[in-house]
């Protein structure tokens, strides 16, 4: 059984940073995966925020953090970070990290495979 545990959530001030890690323990994955992170904000559908293939150098980002918000990974540790910069009371939500065994990092999360149980980010002054 594969678990996915976030960390690193709090609560931070409008124009702050906080920096999410994701890491994956029990049976180890068998091939390459990508790793994905989702956001749900009180009231509203989850959405989709970054995400990164293997080997690192495919990542996609929302347009509402493009700029802001960094993924990056450690495949030695298992593990996916989300560095979150110039934080905004509307980055509010419950954070997920998600595994995708196919490799093909992307938006959607019908295809991810293996979801974490989620982190709280509040903005607020």
């Amino acid at each position: 059984q594969v678990q996915l545990v976030e960390s690193g959530g709090g609560l931070v001030q409008p124009g702050g940073s906080l920096r999410l890690s994701c890491a994956a323990s029990g049976r180890t994955f068998s091939s390459t995966y990508a790793w994905g992170w989702f956001r749900q904000a009180p009231g509203k559908e989850r959405e989709f925020v970054a995400a990164i293939s293997w080997g690192g150098g495919v990542t996609y980002y929302a347009d509402s953090v493009k700029g802001r918000f960094t993924i990056s990974r450690d495949n030695a540790k298992n593990t996916v970070y989300l560095q979150m910069n110039s934080l905004k009371p509307v980055d509010t939500a419950v954070y997920y990290c998600a595994a995708d065994l196919s490799n093909v990092p992307g938006p959607s999360p019908e295809r991810y495979h293996y979801w974490g149980q989620g982190t709280q980010v509040t903005v607020s002054s």
